[in-house]
C-alpha cells in the first residue's frame, strides 16, 4: 500500500512538472521586494504595472510572481504602507522571465491608504476563508499586559478563539481542543506554544514577520491536524547593520540583536545575517514584594524562551536558514500540583528561484523534542514525551492570476505516556509512527470567481491506514465591496493528548499517537479506524463599508466524527482475567464523537490615528461517548471582544490602547460528594472497621454545571522618545483587569474555597532599541 500511495503521488507530480513546462509567448516578471535599511522582504504589498488591473501582492518572503504578460514596454509601480511608492520602466520579452530586486525606502509619511487598498486588494484576489494574517504591527495595537505585545494576548481576540484563563489558559479554536491545533514555527512543529500563566507565548514578537491563523477549512498544505492551524514565520536578521532592543519589566525581561555577517548592499545582493532572542520571566522574583495581594508567596510562574537564525542570501534571492529554539516552563500551586515542561528544537528551511522556470521551490526540516511531567500531593506522577521530524518539498507555478501548487512531506514521532486516571489506575503507552503526505492545489480565477480545489492523500505508515482528504474553498466578488465565500473539506489527526477534564489544574499537556487499546465498537459498529476524523463547512460574506470600515461574518460546522480521548471511568486492567468486563471499563482510550457550530461577526476602523476592532462570536460544542452528551469544558455560548487603540501627538508617538472581553461561563464537573476509601492491601486480612481510608471525591455528572461570567478590562499607555536618529525608547505603562473583577479559575475540591484569576496588576515595562 504505502508503494503504491509514493508511486501515485510521485506520478501525480511528473505530470503537472510537465504540463508546467509548456511556454507560450508570453513573458514573465518576478522578483522580490525588500526593505532598503534592513533587507527584509516587504509583504504583501501591490506591485502591478501602471494604468492596468495587472499585478500581484508579494507573499511572506517578498517574492512576487506576473505571469503571462503581454511583450511590451511597462511602467511597473510599487506601493506599500509605510514605505515610499517605487516607479520602474520594464520592458518584457516574449518568452522571457524578467527578475527583478526592488528596495523600498522606509517613508516619514504615513499613508493608511495604501494599507487599506492593499488589504482590500488582496481580500479580492485570495479567498481568505477562516483565515486571519497578523503582523507584528497589530499584535502592538492591543494592550502589551506586562510591558511586552504578545500573540498569545492578540489570538484571545480572534473570531472563533476561546481563551481559558489568565492562569494555565488554553485556547480552544472553533470547539477544537490545543492538541487539535497544529503550530508551525518557520515549519517546524511546536508542541505547547503557550506559557502556564496564560498571557505569554513562547514567540517572541520582535523577531515575527508574520502569522496566518486558520480557524478552519484550511487548505491541503496542512494536514495532521482536525481543527485548525497556527503558520508563523520568524524574519532574517538585519542584513545592512547590527541592531538590537532589551526590555524591562515586573513580568519578563527580553534581549533582542541582529545584525550582517556579510551585509548586504544595492550592488551586492547576496548576505548573510543573524538574529538571537531571549526572554525569561520576572514573576518569580518581582511578586512577593509588587504583587504580594495576589499571593502573599509570590506567583508561581517562571520560563524561559532562547530563539536563534542564521539566515544564507543568494544573488537571485535563493536563500537557506538555519534556526534553533529552547523552550521551558516551570509552575508550582502550593499543595495543589507542580509542572514542568520543555520544548527543544532545531532546523533549516530555504527557498530556490531557479533560473529560466517560472517556479517557486520551497522545503523544510526539522527536529524537536518535548517533554512534560506533573507531580502533586494527590494523585501519582504523570510524565510524557513526543520527539520527531518532519520534512518538506514544495512547487508553486505561475499561470497568469492562477497557481498550482503541489508537495509532498514525511514525519515521524515517538510519544510515550505514563499516567494514572482518576481512580489509580495506571496507563502506560510507548508508540513510533510514521507519515507520509502529497498534496496538490489549484488557484484558478474565473472572472469574478475564485476557487481553490485541493487534494490532501495523507499515509499514516504506523496505523496502515490510507486518508484521502478533499479541500475546497472559494470566493465570489459580486461587487467591489461585498464578497461571498465559502471553504469545505476532510480532516484526519494520529495525535491524542493527555488533558484531562476533571482536573483542578488543567496543565498537563502530554501526548499519545496511535493508541491501539480502544474499544472494539462504537454506536453498535465495529471501530475500524484509530484516527481521529472531521469535517468542515463554513460560508460566509465581507463588506466594505466606505474607506475604512469592514465587516466580515462567518458560520461554521465542524462534524468530529470520530475522537479519541483518555478513559476517565477504567477501573480494571485489560488482561485475560477481566475479559468479561465491558471495554468502557478496561480500556485506555474511548471513542467519542462531537460537533462544533456557530457564528462569528468582526468590524475593524481604521484610520491614521484610530484603530477600532469588534468581534462576536455565538459557539456550541458537544461530544458524545455513546452514553450520554456533555459539553466539554472549554464550550463558550458567547464571546465578546472590543479593542481600541488611538495615536495621539504631532509624531504620533503617544498611543493609548484599550481591550475588554466579555464571556459566558464555562462547563465544569461538580463533587457530589466525599467518601473514605479502603484499598485493602492486604486482602481479605484487613479490618476495615478499623481502616483509615483515603480522601476520595465523588463526581458529579460532567461538566453539569457552569461558573459564573467572564469579563476583563485591560488598558496601556506608551510614549516614545528618541534620543538619536538610531534609537528609540519606549516608555509603557499597562493595567491587567483594570477594575479588578473576580473571575473565578476554580474551586478547591477538598477546602470548597474559590480561587480567582488575576486581580488588578499594574506594571511599568521599558524598551530601548538600537
Amino acid at each position: 500500500m504505502r508503494q503504491l500511495f509514493i508511486s501515485g503521488i510521485l506520478l501525480f507530480i511528473i505530470f503537472f512538472v510537465g504540463l508546467s513546462s509548456l511556454h507560450g509567448q508570453s513573458g514573465t516578471l518576478r522578483g522580490f521586494v525588500h526593505d532598503r535599511e534592513t533587507g527584509e522582504p516587504v509583504i504583501f504589498t501591490n506591485v502591478y504595472f501602471k494604468g492596468t488591473s495587472v499585478g500581484a501582492p508579494t507573499d511572506v518572503n517578498g517574492f512576487f510572481t506576473i505571469a503571462r504578460i503581454e511583450p511590451g514596454d511597462y511602467t511597473l509601480l510599487v506601493t506599500a504602507v509605510g514605505y515610499d511608492s517605487i516607479s520602474r520602466k520594464i520592458t518584457i520579452d516574449p518568452g522571457a522571465i524578467k527578475d527583478l530586486r526592488l528596495y523600498a525606502s522606509p517613508s516619514s509619511e504615513i499613508l493608511v491608504g495604501v494599507d487599506v487598498s492593499a488589504r482590500r486588494q488582496s481580500a479580492r484576489t485570495e479567498t481568505q476563508t477562516s483565515v486571519v494574517h497578523v503582523q507584528p504591527k497589530e499584535i502592538k495595537q492591543i494592550p502589551a499586559i506586562g510591558g511586552d505585545p504578545d500573540i498569545a494576548q492578540y489570538l484571545q481576540v480572534l473570531p472563533g478563539v476561546i481563551f481559558t484563563g489568565d492562569q494555565g489558559g488554553q485556547l480552544y479554536i472553533r470547539g477544537g481542543s490545543p492538541v487539535q491545533n497544529k503550530v508551525l514555527l518557520d515549519g517546524m512543529v511546536v508542541y505547547n506554544p503557550f506559557h502556564s500563566i496564560g498571557l505569554f507565548s513562547v514567540f517572541d514578537t520582535d523577531i515575527l514577520r508574520h502569522a496566518d491563523i486558520y480557524t478552519g477549512g484550511f487548505g491541503a498544505e496542512y494536514g495532521g491536524r482536525i481543527s485548525s492551524v497556527m503558520d508563523i514565520t520568524t524574519r532574517d536578521g538585519n542584513r545592512r547593520s547590527t541592531k538590537g532592543k532589551v526590555s524591562i519589566s515586573p513580568f519578563q525581561t527580553k534581549a533582542m540583536i541582529e545584525g550582517p555577517l556579510k551585509p548586504q548592499t544595492d550592488t551586492t545582493a547576496s548576505s548573510v545575517s543573524y538574529i538571537l532572542s531571549a526572554k525569561r520571566s520576572l514573576l518569580a522574583e518581582t511578586s512577593p514584594s509588587l504583587y504580594r495581594y495576589v499571593d502573599e508567596d509570590g506567583l508561581p510562574f517562571s520560563y524561559t524562551d532562547l530563539y536563534g537564525k542564521l539566515s544564507f542570501m543568494g544573488v537571485s534571492g535563493s536563500k537557506i536558514n538555519f534556526f534553533g529554539f529552547n523552550f521551558s516552563d516551570n509552575v508550582l500551586y502550593q499543595g495543589i500540583s507542580e509542572f514542568d515542561w520543555n520544548n527543544a528544537g532545531a532546523g533549516a528551511n530555504f527557498i530556490v528561484v531557479p533560473g529560466g522556470a517560472d517556479v517557486l521551490i520551497d522545503g523544510n526540516f526539522s527536529y524537536s523534542n518535548y517533554r512534560i511531567t506533573q507531580d502533586a500531593p494527590d494523585i501519582n506522577p504523570r510524565e510524557s514525551s513526543i520527539d520527531g521530524f518532519n520534512l518538506g518539498l514544495n512547487f508553486t507555478y505561475f499561470y497568469g492570476r492562477n497557481q498550482l501548487k503541489y508537495g509532498l512531506s514525511m514525519q515521524g514521532f515517538s510519544t510515550n505516556l505514563e499516567f494514572h486516571n482518576s481512580v489509580g489506575r495506571r496507563i502506560r503507552h510507548g508508540h513510533n509512527t510514521t507519515e507520509f503526505s502529497g498534496y496538490a492545489i489549484y488557484q484558478m480565477n474565473i472572472g469574478d470567481l475564485i476557487m481553490e480545489p485541493g487534494f490532501r492523500a495523507h499515509y499514516y505508515g504506523s496505523l496502515s491506514e490510507f486518508s484521502p482528504e478533499p479541500r475546497l474553498s472559494a470566493k465570489y466578488n459580486l461587487t467591489d465591496y461585498l464578497r461571498f465565500k465559502a471553504a469545505a473539506g476532510l480532516y484526519t489527526q494520529n495525535l491524542i493528548s493527555t488533558q484531562y477534564d476533571r482536573d483542578v489544574v488543567n496543565l498537563f499537556y502530554g501526548f499519545v499517537s496511535g493508541p491501539d487499546n480502544l474499544p472494539r465498537q462504537f454506536r453498535g459498529e465495529e471501530v475500524t479506524s484509530r484516527l481521529q476524523k472531521s469535517e468542515h463547512l463554513i460560508v460566509g460574506a465581507e463588506v466594505d463599508v466606505g474607506r475604512n470600515l469592514s465587516i466580515n461574518l462567518e458560520g461554521y460546522y465542524k462534524n468530529f466524527s470520530q475522537l479519541s480521548e483518555m478513559n476517565r471511568n477504567k477501573i480494571y486492567d485489560d488482561s485475560p482475567e477481566y475479559a468479561h468486563k465491558p471495554d468502557y471499563l478496561k480500556k485506555d482510550f474511548i471513542i467519542e464523537d462531537g460537533n462544533a457550530r456557530g457564528l462569528d461577526l468582526t468590524a475593524r476602523y481604521s484610520d491614521l490615528r484610530l484603530y477600532l476592532w469588534a468581534v462576536y462570536s455565538l459557539g456550541y460544542v458537544e461530544k458524545n461517548d455513546q452514553f450520554f452528551n456533555y459539553f466539554p469544558h472549554y464550550d463558550r455560548r458567547h464571546n465578546v471582544n472590543l479593542v481600541a487603540s488611538y495615536k495621539l501627538g504631532y509624531n504620533l508617538n503617544w498611543e493609548v490602547n484599550a481591550r475588554w472581553n466579555f464571556g459566558s461561563g464555562f462547563p465544569f464537573t461538580p463533587s457530589a460528594g466525599y467518601y473514605p476509601k479502603v484499598t485493602f492491601e492486604d486482602g481479605i486480612h484487613d479490618d476495615y472497621t478499623n481502616t483509615n481510608g483515603q480522601f476520595t471525591i465523588f463526581y458529579g455528572e460532567i461538566n453539569s454545571q457552569r461558573f459564573p461570567t467572564y469579563h476583563r478590562l485591560d488598558v496601556s499607555f506608551s510614549r516614545t522618545f528618541y534620543p538619536t536618529t538610531s534609537s528609540e525608547l519606549e516608555v509603557l505603562l499597562s493595567v491587567t483587569n483594570a477594575y479588578n473583577r473576580q473571575n473565578i479559575f476554580y474551586i478547591d475540591r477538598v477546602s470548597g474555597d474559590r480561587v480567582d484569576q488575576l486581580p488588578v496588576m499594574p506594571s511599568l515595562g521599558i524598551s530601548w532599541s538600537f
